[in-house]
């Protein structure tokens, strides 16, 4: 698949209410890779599998939830293209600036209708542990604890769920792969979108009563194998579980989800089918929905449908 413009999901900051018990969760329970943390007090990590700097970046704050979601992009001319399409919207952009985060050049900044904000960038500094391009093997150093290879996706909450999704696939040619809607109007409730030929990269998640929510921010395993190990582990630490190992419908990935010191809601996932842009959109309709989310259990706990930051 030749691919431009937006690449992926490039990083993620989240607010934590505890530093020192995030970086024990996200580095010694999850095991992503502590870069380092910063005279601001941010703390900065990568999945072992990750070739640029950061992915992950956590800030210590009075309530939990999420900062911004930044997409990479293909290359830095590519950054005014997007913002020109962006304003020709009606979308307001704002410019961010080089160094405002280590090793990252200038980002592009909008806001969706759903209250998110949401970076583009083209440009950042390769990791100095990332993986081995010369007669590679596996990993540079083994994995730990659950072996997290990439930052993979987030899932949104909001009210004009259609609104934030327009901006993806108008402004920043982003596919709409699957959706689930109320059979009667055709008013999506869930909406997931690829830049790639994952499953999704982003999804926004309807709520009448919640705007600019965090639902998960999700992290890559390689395997069903790992998806139980992370379990393990869940249970091994008392980490708050929410549900799972189980698997979903939509997208069709293996999953797990639990809840990090502060209350931000976890995923480590793993498979999930291949997109192609002439595919068809897939659809849930919501009676369905329990089936959709948890293809095993087929119904939804109150917990994955109330608890948000």
């Amino acid at each position: 698949m030749a691919q431009r413009g937006v690449l992926r999901p490039g990083f993620v900051q989240i607010c934590v209410l505890d530093m020192e018990k995030a970086i024990t969760h996200y580095r010694d329970h999850m095991g992503l890779e502590l870069v380092g943390i910063e005279a601001d007090g941010r703390a900065y990590f990568k999945g072992y599998d990750e070739f640029d700097r950061h992915s992950i970046v956590l800030r210590e704050a009075d309530a939990p939830g999420m900062d911004v979601l930044a997409f990479k992009v293909y290359a830095d001319e590519e950054l005014d293209s997007f913002e020109k399409r962006l304003n020709d919207m009606g979308v307001t952009t704002t410019a961010v600036a080089v160094g405002e985060q280590p090793s990252v050049g200038r980002r592009v900044r909008f806001e969706t209708p759903t209250g998110h904000v949401f970076d583009l960038y083209a440009e950042m500094a390769l990791s100095e542990n990332g993986p081995m391009v010369t007669n590679p093997d596996l990993w540079r150093e083994e994995p730990k604890a659950m072996r997290i290879q990439r930052f993979d996706h987030c899932a949104l909450v909001g009210i004009n769920i259609v609104g934030a999704a327009n901006i993806f696939t108008e402004a920043l040619d982003f596919t709409i792969v699957e959706r689930a809607i109320i059979p009667d109007s055709g008013e999506p409730v869930a909406i997931f979108l690829t830049c790639s030929n994952k499953a999704h990269d982003i999804a926004f998640l309807g709520n009448p009563d919640n705007d600019g929510k965090l639902h998960h921010v999700s992290f890559n395993l390689e395997s069903w194998t790992d998806i139980g190990h992370a379990a393990d582990l869940i249970s091994r630490y008392n980490i708050s579980l929410d549900i799972g190992p189980t698997r979903h419908g939509i997208t069709q990935g293996q999953t797990i989800y639990f809840f990090d010191p502060s209350g931000n809601r976890n995923e480590t996932f793993a498979g999930g089918y291949s997109h192609y842009p002439d595919n068809p959109v897939r659809e849930w309709t919501v009676d369905q929905m329990g089936k959709a989310i948890f293809y095993y259990e087929k119904e939804v706990h109150g917990r994955f449908v109330e608890v948000f930051t």
